[in-house]
């Protein structure tokens, strides 16, 4: 595996996204039955999104502060977050769910604020050096 020394604009985006995962990961975990009225969407998935970014939103934070990370680490951080923007459109593309208008409009900016944060990284991650072995 390649080790890359981390580059400040990497561990920035890496912050920010442990930061707004683990916040909005509280959010759905503590507040799933009220939102669920709010947004229109199904408690069991705001509470499972929820529950399922805490333990992303560690490793996110451990990866951030860390001198050296492996690129293999970066891509898979990368794929998690566009198929979170991907399937979250598709939750709305294909009917899977009938939210409100300020679900829809959750939905979706939630969807764009992780695609670019996948595109700080992508960024951050081809400023990186690789370190000699």
């Amino acid at each position: 595996m390649t080790h890359l020394d981390m580059s400040p604009l990497l561990r920035r985006a890496l912050q920010a996204d442990a930061l707004a995962s683990g916040a909005m990961g509280l959010l759905l975990a503590l507040a799933a039955g009220p939102l669920e009225e709010l947004l229109g969407l199904p408690r069991a998935l705001l509470l499972g999104a929820g529950i399922g970014l805490l333990p992303f939103a560690l490793a996110l934070g451990w990866l951030a502060n860390r001198a050296t990370v492996q690129r293999g680490w970066i891509w898979a951080v990368l794929a998690i977050n566009a198929v979170w923007a991907v399937d979250s459109l598709s939750l709305l593309a294909l009917g899977w769910v009938e939210p409100t208008l300020l679900g829809k409009v959750f939905v979706i900016g939630q969807a764009v604020a992780v695609a670019v944060l996948a595109e700080l990284e992508f960024f951050g991650l081809r400023r990186c050096q690789a370190v000699s072995a």
